[in-house]
């Protein structure tokens, strides 16, 4: 099957959607399908508003909509709603194809805590996106069952996988000068992440933050004992994982948390919230801790398994998660003549 992803999110991005996406492409190659990616790189770009490195596509209209007519792909999914989502939405409709979309950013948590704008209203956007989709994939059952409240039945649950060759347990060979235990966290450095909480609790050892963002330089003075690493991957950055004690999960907004299983799968227990995200995918007391103290949750997390938490991980898999997206995608039913005629293109 021929499938067409348009996502305002990719490389060379670094966050939950490009790697979710990055996943599910290469399992679904491996059975057989394959992808064109409609992404920002095609197009004249603008930085987004306070986030200058995430670039928006400048009236992605008609070089999307060529591509489309072009590559006649068997299936459409719109990844993202952005501008490059929104001319992938418009070019359905208009010629009447089936499409689905996912769900992967709680626009109306981070638009109400940051910009003040009402929850209901950024709800009326996303049923109006994702409102024509023949299902929308969400990330957890809590996520599923919050769209479904709030007006799009037609949401369901997308489970994430961890890459558990890659992301294991190890020896710890990092971090041997600094105090234990090692509290990590990874990901975007970026207000949204709500990374504060983390780096201002007062704990032993050392606490340690892999990652980039646009608040990175402005928390590195203001927390000059916390030890910084920036970007890490790959094996550097499963490495890392791998060395640390409990991972810290601060975030009150994200729709899952793949670094969670990441964690997990190298043998670290989670510290969280219990809020959408670590409550679907955290279990309790096996796998990590969850306590609106989260002081506390990282002084438990310490105690916990290491091998529960990999075992845990190993039932996620990116696997399962391609299947979900192959099977609810939409296959196009094109006329015979037309079939030919691209056939013959």
């Amino acid at each position: 099957m021929k499938i067409a992803l348009l996502t305002d999110a990719w490389e060379p991005q670094v966050n939950g959607v490009v790697r979710t996406w990055q996943h599910v492409i290469a399992e679904s190659e491996k059975r057989g399908h394959e992808f064109t990616i409609i992404h920002p790189g095609m197009f004249k770009t603008v930085g987004a508003p306070k986030y200058p490195e995430i670039r928006l596509a400048i009236w992605p209209y008609g070089k999307t909509y060529k591509t489309l007519d072009e590559y006649q792909p068997d299936a459409i999914h719109i990844a993202t709603e952005g501008p490059i989502g929104r001319a992938g939405r418009r070019y359905c409709l208009r010629n009447k194809l089936p499409f689905t979309t996912s769900y992967h950013t709680q626009f109306p948590h981070y638009l109400k805590a940051y910009f003040g704008i009402p929850k209901f209203a950024t709800y009326k956007f996303i049923r109006w996106f994702h409102g024509k989709a023949h299902a929308t994939l969400a990330p957890t059952q809590t996520v599923v069952d919050e769209l479904h409240a709030n007006g799009l039945p037609t949401a369901k649950t997308w489970s994430r996988g961890a890459d558990t060759k890659l992301f294991r347990m190890q020896e710890k060979t990092l971090f041997e000068d600094l105090p234990r235990p090692i509290f990590l966290n990874a990901g975007r450095v970026a207000v949204e992440k709500n990374i504060e909480a983390f780096l201002e609790l007062d704990l032993p050892g050392t606490k340690v933050v892999v990652g980039d963002g646009p608040v990175k330089a402005k928390l590195e003075k203001q927390y000059p004992d916390v030890h910084w690493t920036g970007y890490q991957f790959g094996e550097d950055l499963a490495r890392h994982y791998a060395s640390a004690d409990v991972f810290v999960f601060p975030s009150l907004t994200d729709t899952f948390g793949v670094v969670m299983l990441e964690a997990n799968a190298s043998g670290l227990p989670v510290a969280a919230y219990p809020v959408t995200g670590p409550i679907d995918v955290v279990e309790p007391g096996v796998t990590g801790v969850l306590n609106q103290d989260l002081r506390q949750a990282c002084l438990d997390a310490v105690h916990l398994n290491p091998q529960d938490c990999r075992d845990y991980a190993l039932q996620n898999s990116w696997g399962r998660c391609a299947e979900i997206v192959l099977e609810t995608v939409q296959r196009i039913e094109r006329p015979a003549s037309q079939t030919a005629v691209a056939a013959s293109a």
